[in-house]
């Protein structure tokens, strides 16, 4: 396990430090002159990013998120590893992985171009290993600039090829989830989860009136969020995935899941780079497999 002393080798003065709260979760603090983060350690979770250059965060974290030992954080980015949803055959096993719950080792950081970097390997444990027996090491390096940029590999270091499904499951911030729309999947195919995994096809942009919870498919393409209300647009490049994911949850189903406020999903959507469903990845002997993205913000 991380201590603030051992983690003292990563701090970059002035740009990166450690701190702990309460409970004795770790986070990365980065403030350089482009842009701020934080990321807790457990589960490599980037909590927060904003560029200097905008009034308002670009990633969005939940007023009554629980910063605890074991339990997911709501907001920011989570890390879903090694599947997406639910386990394909335990029930018993947490949906979207247990990456996002589990301690990560920093393994590196640095400073180049305006850039303030970081990178974090999942510690392997008893407890993993129970759920997922694969000697699959993964990464996640995270970038801060006037941009956030993110890349999720993982390594197949057995002798056989191995199923793989994961995603960044980002939230961003927006003004009012009810005037923002989401451009770049016009033509795309999706599977609705909201009406038992139909597919579908999307037609212009996507914009939001109710609960909204669709992978997107066979995409690769660059996504943006037209907020009118921030009067900004964000846009999410992405490498080495081949679906997108979009949800919000809306007010009845925020209201049950305890770690909302009353009105906090008005001002967050979900676009999360993945591989997952019919794009779900088979990893060979030996291969690597790197998910990149890249979020940036500017004004309409």
């Amino acid at each position: 396990m991380h201590d603030l002393d051992t983690l003292s080798r990563h701090a970059i003065a002035g740009q990166l430090h450690f701190r702990s709260n309460p409970a004795g979760l770790i986070f990365a603090e980065i403030d350089n002159p482009a842009g701020t983060a934080t990321v807790c350690l457990q589960g490599a979770h980037l909590t927060t990013f904003r560029p200097k250059a905008q009034p308002e965060p670009v990633v969005w974290v939940s007023e009554s998120s629980r910063y605890l030992p074991g339990k997911s954080i709501r907001g920011g980015v989570p890390v879903c590893w090694p599947w997406f949803g639910a386990h394909p055959s335990e029930s018993s096993f947490p949906g979207h992985g247990f990456a996002r719950t589990v301690p990560w080792d920093v393994v590196d950081s640095g400073t180049a171009q305006g850039a303030t970097h970081i990178t974090l390997q999942l510690q392997a444990s008893e407890a993993t290993r129970a759920q997922w027996p694969h000697d699959t090491p993964v990464t996640l390096r995270i970038r801060v600039a006037d941009a956030l940029e993110m890349e999720l590999r993982t390594h197949n270091a057995t002798a056989q090829a191995v199923p793989l499904s994961e995603a960044l499951h980002t939230y961003f911030q927006v003004g009012d989830i009810a005037e923002v729309e989401l451009r770049g999947l016009d033509g795309c195919a999706y599977l609705d989860k909201t009406e038992g995994f139909a597919r579908k096809r999307q037609q212009g942009a996507v914009r939001f009136a109710a609960e909204t919870d669709r992978v997107y498919v066979d995409t690769e393409s660059a996504c943006v969020i037209h907020d009118p209300q921030l009067q900004r647009r964000i846009r999410i490049d992405k490498q080495g995935s081949a679906s997108t994911v979009v949800w919000t949850p809306w007010a009845e189903k925020a209201a049950a899941m305890g770690d909302f406020t009353a009105h906090g999903w008005r001002n967050m959507l979900c676009v999360e780079s993945a591989n997952a469903a019919d794009n779900a990845l088979t990893l060979q002997p030996g291969a690597t497999h790197t998910l990149r993205v890249r979020y940036s913000a500017e004004a309409l």
